[in-house]
Formats: C-alpha cells, sequence, structure tokens
C-alpha cells in the first residue's frame, strides 16, 4: 500500500515537471500566446489560397469583417488585404500595423522584414532580404526600440482587436 503511494505520488510529480518545462518550452503561454510564435487563436488564416481556417482565407476574412479591415487600414494607410499580403497569419498582419504605428516606423518596411518580400517604399539597406520574426524586424528598423517589450505590445493589441472583432 505505501509502495503504490510513492509510486502515485512520483508519477504526479513527474506529470508537473513535464507540464511546467513545456509551458516555458513555450514560452509560458503553453501555445495559447503569439510570443512563442504559435499565434494561438490570432492565426485565423493563412495567405494562401488553399490555407485556410475555418474554411476562409485570410482575403476571405477580412473582406467580411469590416471592424477588423478598417481597423487594419486605419494603422497601414492601406487596404487590408494589400496590407497582409505576405504575411502568415492575420495575427502577425495586426501586429505589425500596430508596432508600425506604435513606434513610427514604415509599416512597408516592417511588412518586408516579416515576409521578406522586397520594401515598396524607402527602406533601410537589406530589408526584405529575409523574412524574419516581429522582433529582430524591429531590431533591425528601430535599434533603439526595446524589441522585446514592444512586439509582446504590438501582439497584445492584435489578440485584443481580433477577439473584439469576432465578437
Amino acid at each position: 500500500m505505501k509502495t503504490m503511494k510513492i509510486a502515485t505520488l512520483s508519477l504526479a510529480v513527474l506529470l508537473c515537471a513535464t507540464t511546467m518545462a513545456l509551458a516555458q518550452h513555450n514560452g509560458g503561454n503553453m501555445g495559447h500566446g503569439m510570443a512563442s510564435g504559435n499565434h494561438g487563436s490570432a492565426k485565423l488564416a493563412s495567405s494562401g489560397s488553399t490555407s485556410t481556417a475555418h474554411g476562409k482565407t485570410m482575403n476571405q476574412i477580412l473582406s467580411k469583417n469590416t471592424r477588423l479591415s478598417d481597423k487594419i487600414q486605419s494603422l497601414t494607410g492601406m487596404a487590408a488585404t494589400q496590407a497582409c499580403s505576405g504575411f502568415k497569419n492575420l495575427g502577425q498582419c495586426v501586429a505589425a500595423a500596430h508596432v508600425s504605428k506604435n513606434l513610427g516606423i514604415s509599416f512597408d518596411c516592417l511588412k518586408s522584414d516579416m515576409t521578406g518580400q522586397a520594401a515598396q517604399g524607402t527602406c533601410p539597406a537589406g530589408t526584405g532580404t529575409k523574412s524574419m520574426s516581429l522582433g529582430k524586424a524591429i531590431q533591425t528598423l528601430d535599434p533603439t526600440a526595446n524589441q522585446k517589450a514592444e512586439s509582446k505590445k504590438g501582439e497584445s493589441q492584435a489578440t485584443k482587436d481580433l477577439k473584439v472583432s469576432n465578437s
């Protein structure tokens, strides 16, 4: 009986330790936060026509969700479908739009660094040569900014926008 209790307790401790290790590996977000790269609930749709979320492409979501489209347009100064083209998901696009507005950096340059596509405007040399994370793009375009704090802030704002626009 005592051996059974010890074995059960050991199993519980092992399970708890494994869960904590996974949580730390995922940035403490358990797969729900945008900082972990998973983009949790903000990953609404991919930009490709074959990649869909809930049966809809990113462009279909943006055309039906005028509240979100208007928000993206007000942040970027361009149509939402144009602003979000090339991004892996809608969460990335909205976060980039917020960071651009928050820091006063060019959305085109930020988008170019995140997607690896050539920039439309005048951006620093090397912009868009490879795709990078939001944090790396911030660091590249505004070395004085606290890239961790700014990317977290932009991702938090994006998550809020996506939740509000879906309700």
